[in-house]
């Protein structure tokens, strides 16, 4: 038997429950992968509240890391004993074994170990791909990051820093304006009330190419007010709830701005993008531009501690959960 986080009902933390599951065994194109940390992730919140549908009973996770225990037919990627890792969908990571597609692993190098692994795949490729995809940024730019000491921001800090870019980053309290600031941000902001203001102050009027808005809802408004005419709204994430409709006419008002909503399974639908973003990640994280912060930890069984954590906004870095 394998042990597994399950949800019959959408609701609070309470609604995760730690159950008995029978092993899956991998079917033609999967791996049995055991667990050895799983990542949390505020995508795993929208999946517990039902704010992002999935057929229930569910476990939710999008992100772990482990050893590879068996494969099925066809299976050319891994193989049993690898150390693999992966991030995004389908849900399913808040378990000690599970069952997924091979083509959705990539091996870990042997000096980033299963806890960190975990920590940074989904994390980390989502920095990925909006700093050098979505946006490509380059030296001498400066940008806007909300949520800048989370998992997500942190990482982005750094990594725009490394990329010699500036980085405003809008926080939700002095400490973690510290945080931010201790890893790599020029400046810090806290709280989105004035952000244009300081924004236009800390540019000199120039505003930003882009801002990277994970907050939604409550931060769109002022998050487009920070862009400079041509800018790029990037909104890929809602821990403030889900975005109303737009109207898009805003957009020429303000500067003939653009804006997307990004997910990293669209990045990395292809295996050859999902195998180039985690390597690009992992040459940052080994060169030390970037350094992974696991700064909680919580038993897999007792993940509605680590949710609730999560939505309290008491967490920085990155959160694991351990079998």
């Amino acid at each position: 038997m394998t042990q597994a986080i399950r949800i019959h009902a959408n609701g609070g933390p309470e609604v995760m429950l730690w159950e008995d599951v029978p092993t899956p065994e991998p079917g033609p194109g999967e791996a049995l992968v055991r667990h050895e940390a799983v990542g949390l992730n505020y995508i795993d919140v929208y999946f517990r509240t039902g704010l992002y549908k999935a057929p229930l009973p569910a476990t939710p996770g999008m992100e772990g890391a482990g050893v590879v225990l068996a494969v099925g037919a066809g299976v050319t990627e891994v193989k049993p004993g690898d150390r693999v890792a992966y991030a995004g969908g389908p849900i399913g990571a808040y378990a000690t074994e599970r069952a997924i597609a091979a083509d959705r692993l990539v091996v870990l190098p042997d000096d980033i170990d299963a806890t960190t692994g975990a920590a940074m795949m989904l994390q980390g490729m989502t920095a990925q791909y909006l700093l050098r995809r979505t946006y490509k940024v380059k030296a001498g730019d400066t940008i806007v990051v909300h949520a800048a000491a989370g998992g997500v921001g942190l990482i982005m800090c750094q990594w725009a820093k490394h990329l010699g870019a500036n980085v405003i980053a809008v926080v939700s309290t002095e400490s973690k304006a510290q945080l931010a600031m201790e890893h790599g941000a020029a400046h810090a902001v806290v709280g989105y009330g004035d952000l244009p203001a300081q924004v236009k102050r800390l540019t000199g009027g120039a505003m930003v190419p882009v801002v990277y808005d994970s907050i939604g809802r409550d931060t769109f408004g002022a998050s487009l007010d920070c862009l400079a005419s041509l800018g790029l709204m990037v909104s890929y994430g809602n821990a403030s709830g889900p975005m109303p409709p737009v109207d898009i006419g805003i957009l020429a008002a303000k500067g003939s701005l653009f804006l997307t909503r990004p997910t990293l399974n669209t990045y990395t639908a292809k295996r050859a993008d999902l195998v180039a973003t985690a390597n690009d990640l992992f040459d940052v994280v080994r060169q030390g531009a970037v350094k992974i912060r696991v700064n909680q930890t919580f038993k897999l069984a007792n993940a509605a501690a680590a949710h609730t954590a999560l939505e309290a906004r008491q967490t920085t870095g990155s959160t694991v959960l351990v079998p």
